[in-house]
């Protein structure tokens, strides 16, 4: 049976690729690909607020806040920026192409913010965002690329895929942790420049693992039609110099302008594009499409309170946190491991599971819906921990931050591989990548409001105790609602996908 699914242009011809594994081949090509640039990504994703208050604010408690908003609209433009690289490579230069320049594209901006300036650090940080928008979407479309849409291990290839992210995920912070803390800087003045290095060679690796790998994708992913003239892609790279200072204005406003004036309606526009495409293709794919957007909403909701990991987890961390064991201190870092830990262990079990459960597995919203709920009881967790077991200095006990990473990684294995793998599934035949790009829109506007909710966790002079458990005891009911909402309507949104499971 072919493992792989349609190519670039619809009804082409599907390649018959050696299973490795039981699986397509070149999923395990992609998932190192993708192992180098999640290194990247989250080798930084730590280091990124800590770094902004000690540098620019001299480690202040009044630069929680903006640091914050910076790391919630960087996260939100590097997932709306997926939206224009779904685009160009669905339409413009193919997915392979698109994968390699945003991988150039994305490795600059990664040394460039190795610098102690601030402008320049911005403009680092929007050079990532315009390579990662390339780049992100386009790799994750290969892999649904590589299966059948009745093929029953796509959802089981996806969460392979996914540990492949997470295990690039668990072990840059650790890498770049012990780098910053131990071998080139101290505990108290960790050396970031070598963090941001680091990431930035790992960027390097995938970018050579994909091109010296993509011949095994049998012509997945290559240009589309008429669209195989290679000044393509130099067009393609002068529009993403051209967009990085536009990108780098819209670090400079205010998180809540960007997300109303600027995510928000692209993400209308999105939904419009889609239903008009879903409607041409018929009124099956019309409700699929219907289905699709509205699963978005849910997952915006679920990313806001998820990525407070990268935000106020690590003040929480820093601050209220006893990492103390016996005179050697946990670095805060290597928190952002833990999820990635947790997912590498869990993520096995819920592949065979999701296998093994046959037509009993359950549908898309109910496992966004369990998706939410963890997230949930993640904060109910810590709801506990900052009303009832503070001790005299301040601190809560090491375990539950650990665990709160652990139970969130349990929703995130029930909604994010399962989130990807949906999108090849529902979205019109056509814009798959537009699709994606639609999928890390709601993700990035999920993430923008992190860095305005983790804004107010913080407060204008840092995080306290108090300041804490009020903002997470918020976040605990509005996800415990939105997830048993979910459940409620499962059965219509179900109808509205036709038989997709």
């Amino acid at each position: 049976m072919s493992g792989a699914a349609s190519t670039t242009t619809p009804g082409a011809p599907i390649p018959e690729f050696k299973q490795t594994m039981g699986h397509p081949q070149p999923l395990w090509m992609l998932f190192m690909t993708e192992f180098w640039e999640r290194f990247a990504f989250y080798g930084i994703r730590w280091a990124l607020v800590l770094y902004i208050v000690a540098q620019f604010y001299g480690g202040s408690g009044t630069g929680e806040a903006p640091a914050n908003s910076i790391y919630g609209a960087y996260l939100a433009l590097v997932y709306a920026a997926a939206i224009f690289g779904g685009y160009v490579a669905d339409r413009v230069i193919g997915y392979q192409r698109s994968i390699l320049l945003g991988a150039v594209i994305m490795a600059a901006g990664l040394f460039l913010i190795a610098t102690t300036n601030q402008e320049l650090f911005k403009l680092g940080l929007a050079t990532i965002i315009a390579g990662n928008g390339l780049f992100k979407p386009n790799i994750s479309t290969m892999v649904g690329k590589l299966y059948s849409v009745g093929d029953e291990r796509r959802d089981s290839g996806f969460t392979i895929f996914y540990m492949g992210i997470n295990l690039g995920a668990m072990i840059s912070p650790i890498l770049t942790g012990w780098l910053a803390d131990r071998v080139f800087g101290t505990e108290t003045m960790p050396s970031y420049k070598v963090v941001f290095i680091t990431a930035g060679i790992g960027m390097l690796i995938s970018l050579l693992w994909f091109w010296f790998g993509r011949r095994q994708l049998a012509g997945i992913g290559r240009p589309p039609v008429g669209g195989e003239n290679k000044m393509r892609v130099l067009f393609t790279l002068i529009g993403a110099l051209i967009a990085i200072p536009a990108i780098y204005f819209l670090l400079t406003i205010e998180a809540e302008t960007l997300n109303w004036w600027v995510l928000a309606p692209m993400f209308v526009a999105l939904c419009v594009l889609i239903l008009i495409e879903g409607i041409r293709e018929g009124a099956v794919q019309r409700d699929r499409a219907i289905a699709m957007l509205l699963i978005f909403v849910f997952n915006i909701l679920f990313w806001m309170f998820f990525e407070q990991a990268g935000s106020s987890f690590n003040f929480l961390a820093d601050k209220i946190v006893d990492r103390d064991f016996g005179g050697w201190i946990f670095p805060v870092g290597w928190f952002q491991s833990v999820n990635s830990l947790a997912i590498i262990t869990i993520a096995p079990v819920l592949a065979w599971l999701w296998m093994r459960m046959g037509k009993a597995n359950p549908s898309i919203p109910r496992k966004f819906g369990l998706g939410l709920i963890f997230n949930g009881l993640a904060f109910l967790l810590l709801m506990f921990a900052l009303s009832s077991l503070v001790d005299d200095a301040g601190k809560i006990p090491f375990w539950t931050l650990f665990m709160v990473y652990v139970i969130q990684s349990v929703g995130e294995l029930c909604l994010s591989p399962i989130g990807l793998s949906m999108v090849t599934k529902l979205a019109p035949l056509r814009l798959v990548g537009f699709g994606m790009g639609g999928w890390f829109l709601s993700t990035g506007i999920g993430n923008n409001l992190s860095g305005i909710f983790a804004k107010h966790v913080s407060g204008e002079t840092g995080m306290t105790v108090a300041s804490a458990q009020s903002g997470y005891t918020f976040g605990f009911w509005l996800l415990l609602g939105a997830g048993v909402l979910l459940f409620l309507i499962a059965p219509l949104i179900q109808r509205l996908m036709h038989g997709v499971k």
